[in-house]
């Protein structure tokens, strides 16, 4: 750290600097308040979808004999083609929001297939999307995250270091310029009688 200078032109640099970081401390903190906010809604809302691809999974328990039919669900009957997600922002963060996604069936041969092979696919689409809108949830409030931890860091600065040292430093410089003037003015005072004395 530069050392401190004792001068008026520091003390207004020093001035200017506390305004400043008393100017963009409460936007920091509506900031940090809004991140907060925005992670409880996030945390409801995955709590909310886990909730209910449990239920699925449970559910969908009961196909899992069906799936072990040798040749009858395999693979290549069910592709992701395509992730449709859009960039939105919260806080001034850049998230990513699921919209939808698109699947690729595979032709399949309906009378050598079972009958439940095309529920089965529903349903598979059904869980996919599910984990594809939970793993998007997840990375915003990943990102949101991320952003509250260094906004937080930020509001610590400016309350408990940048903002107390700006105090201190212009309290520290009108001191030492106050006791600067008040010399000045004993050294014009002793300066004067001695003329007298002399005169």
């Amino acid at each position: 750290m530069a050392k401190l200078k004792l001068t008026k032109n520091e003390q207004k640099k020093q001035k200017d600097s506390l305004k400043r970081f008393q100017r963009y401390l409460p936007t920091l903190m509506l900031k940090k308040q809004q991140l907060q906010a925005e992670i409880r809604i996030l945390e409801i809302r995955i709590q909310e979808l886990w909730r209910i691809k449990e239920w699925m999974e449970e559910n969908f328990n009961e196909w899992a004999a069906v799936f072990a039919e040798e040749g009858v669900f395999t693979p290549d009957i069910l592709q992701i083609t395509k992730l449709i997600t859009q960039e939105g922002n919260t806080a001034g963060v850049p998230i990513p929001i699921f919209k939808n996604v698109e699947f690729e069936t595979a032709r399949y041969d309906l009378v050598e297939k079972p009958l439940w092979l095309d529920l089965a696919v529903n349903y598979m689409k059904d869980i996919l999307s599910f984990d594809l809108e939970l793993q998007c949830l997840e990375e915003q409030q990943r990102r949101l995250r991320k952003e509250l931890q260094t906004t937080s860091q930020r509001v610590n600065l400016f309350e408990k270091i940048k903002i107390p040292e700006a105090k201190a430093n212009i309290k520290k410089i009108a001191v030492y310029l106050g006791d600067q003037q008040t010399a000045a003015v004993v050294r014009g005072k002793i300066s004067k009688r001695g003329m007298e004395k002399t005169g």
